[in-house]
């Protein structure tokens, strides 16, 4: 079974993800796509891509949210049916599977498939849809994985959109003595088999899709989307650095205390407003030749 994520912590990133998607990548996909395209959403957690992405579509279009977590499915179309109502739109349910909101542009018809993405390319819809998407994926995968995906999308011509790959760069501000070490032991765990039939990609992740999808033919356009994190975001703040020195410990243990130190002070200076971080995030669209 592949690596999966808490809903709350979905949720806590969402805004963040929305400002640092980069709007000139999806408004080249909207421009791509047919007129009433089918979009397959890989690992769609609560749906927060379709949110971003469909008013940049901004017409009919029909999205099939992939994500192992039956949960997360069910609260996504819980979410997605909130959020419409909070602007103003109908959200329907014209079978249990199904979810329509009634947008201005025109209708977004939403469905949920549960299917675990490490036996992905072979359980995927591929011949039903125009677009393959994803957030924050591909740098949990391995480079057999995207190869798999990128001939099978290449074999029926589909465009492949991926946002919010890590690139390796974070900034955490103030500095602290410990800075170094934490970010060594980050990478090591980025870098753990995430259960997607091999060593995840981490911080290759976008060399990795270029290379891959422009082997096929492609044209990849590559935009930075860094997670700009300011003193105010207090929340966010901790739990990114909870997560990273975490994710640190277990990998540098003779450095324990060390990086406890780091958790300790990270949090406090979260909770203070006195933490700033940066979190360097690339997209990547591949569309295929004309």
């Amino acid at each position: 079974m592949a690596e999966e994520f808490d809903g709350d912590w979905l949720d806590l990133r969402e805004p963040y993800d929305a400002a640092a998607r980069n709007a000139e990548l999806a408004a080249m996909l909207a421009a791509a796509l047919p007129a009433r395209p089918r979009i397959l959403d890989l690992g769609a957690g609560t749906g927060s891509l379709l949110r971003w992405l469909g008013h940049f579509i901004g017409r009919a279009q029909a999205w099939t949210l992939v994500d192992a977590d039956a949960e997360l499915a069910d609260r996504a179309f819980d979410t997605i049916a909130e959020r419409a109502d909070a602007v103003g739109w109908t959200a329907t349910f014209p079978s249990r599977r199904t979810l329509l909101v009634h947008a201005p542009g025109g209708a977004w018809r939403v469905e949920g498939l549960v299917a675990d993405l490490a036996e992905a390319p072979d359980n995927l819809p591929l011949d039903k849809v125009d677009a393959v998407v994803s957030t924050a994926l591909c740098d949990l995968v391995s480079r057999d994985w995207i190869e798999q995906l990128a001939a099978a999308c290449a074999a029926r011509r589909l465009p492949f959109y991926a946002a919010l790959n890590v690139t390796g760069r974070e900034r955490f501000m103030p500095p602290h003595p410990a800075d170094a070490l934490v970010a060594r032991g980050f990478r090591r765990d980025q870098r753990r088999d995430k259960g997607f039939g091999g060593v995840a990609l981490g911080p290759a992740a976008p060399a990795a899709i270029a290379e891959t999808f422009a082997a096929h033919g492609y044209t990849v356009h590559r935009a930075p989307s860094d997670w700009i994190v300011d003193r105010r975001a207090r929340l966010f703040a901790r739990e990114i650095a909870t997560g990273h020195g975490a994710a640190a410990l277990a990998w540098e243990r003779r450095e324990a205390a060390a990086i406890e130190d780091w958790i300790d002070t990270r949090r406090a200076q979260a909770v203070d407003g006195m933490l700033s971080i940066r979190i360097g995030h690339q997209d990547l669209l591949a569309l295929p030749p004309i």
